[in-house]
């Protein structure tokens, strides 16, 4: 496999092509994986999202009897909580990176700036377009499945594992959502992808191909229901309500760094990772890294493209293939 990264239409060229996380090493290497899991997965937007779900459970949330029954009320405090988050990160991004142009093109992708004038877009612009989409309709979904989640914890039908008497298990939910979240990601995108429902719905998200922070869930009203579908998990596995607050915040929040065009936000002398090199790619060619390199499913099926010239290649035969198999 080519060892150099090839970006024929960016700014900014990786240093490295795409490899497994050592996470999957064989024979097992325990500390590089710890590492992986702590710093290469989680930081900085992992740690991030994990301390804001401890915070807007708790000061941010109506309290589980409060939602005992469905009421405009405290749904429309939950809506308003998740459109503000999402502007404070989403909107964060853009001002900086867009807006202010506070490093120019320095780590972006793209060389390119966000689409003005292009009827592909609501109003002919893609930022606006990509707010509609997210706010309207993907916040309104998000909500609309967290607010079921709390009612069924709500109403009994469920018990809350409590942190202290089970401090391990909340650890290992913790971590877990981050793997249930790609995992469920990958077979919905996938199926996205099915030519029949691409035309009629993810063919909207796929119109960016130089991304933005607000093209991260701006999607199809029905991508949404089966995207933010991963909800319902919890309908039937106990968890603490940090755990459905932090996956809230890694599905809903989440695709703003990993959609900001930028591979590092640079502040003065501080940089940190803010997008997804290995996403980026299915942007630019859309048949291949449908899923994410911490649930590596593309790998298993064949569809994981390393960011190099020759695998770009290997993919393209691979779909040659296909063709001439369903031919």
């Amino acid at each position: 496999m080519a060892s150099t990264p090839y970006n024929p239409t960016g700014q900014y060229q990786p240093e490295s092509t795409i490899g497994l996380p050592e996470l999957y090493a064989w024979p097992p290497r325990p500390l590089a994986a710890l590492k992986y899991l702590l710093f290469g997965m989680l930081f900085p937007w992992g740690h991030l999202f994990i301390g804001l779900s401890f915070v807007t459970w708790y000061y941010l949330t109506p309290s589980l009897a409060a939602m005992a029954e469905f009421e405009a009320g405290w749904i429309a405090l939950i809506w308003l909580r998740n459109a503000a988050l999402l502007t404070l990160v989403a909107g964060g991004l853009h001002w900086w990176l867009y807006l202010r142009r506070g490093q120019d093109r320095k780590f972006k992708y793209h060389d390119k700036w966000l689409a003005t004038g292009n009827r592909l877009f609501l109003w002919g612009n893609q930022v606006w377009d990509n707010v509609f989409w997210s706010i309207v309709s993907g916040v309104t979904v998000c909500t609309a499945y967290e607010a079921i989640t709390y009612w069924i914890y709500a109403n009994g039908y469920l018990s809350v594992p409590s942190i202290g008497e089970h401090p391990v298990y909340f650890g290992f939910m913790i971590l877990f959502v981050f793997f249930w979240g790609t995992f469920h990601f990958y077979w919905v995108h996938r199926f996205m992808h099915w030519q029949p429902v691409y035309r009629i719905v993810h063919e909207l998200h796929h119109r960016n191909v130089n991304t933005g922070p607000w093209t991260g869930i701006s999607m199809h009203p029905l991508e949404h229901l089966l995207y933010f579908s991963v909800f319902i998990l919890f309908w039937f596995v106990p968890v603490h309500p940090v755990v459905i607050v932090l996956l809230s915040l890694f599905m809903a929040i989440g695709p703003a760094p990993s959609h900001s065009g930028f591979n590092f936000v640079e502040i003065g002398s501080k940089r940190f990772f803010s997008g997804d090199w290995y996403h980026q790619l299915h942007h630019q060619y859309f048949n291949f890294n449908y899923g994410n390199t911490a649930t590596p499913l593309d790998k298993v099926f064949g569809s994981w493209h390393d960011g190099s010239k020759d695998s770009l290649q290997a993919q393209k035969q691979r779909k040659r293939q296909q063709r001439r198999q369903t031919a």
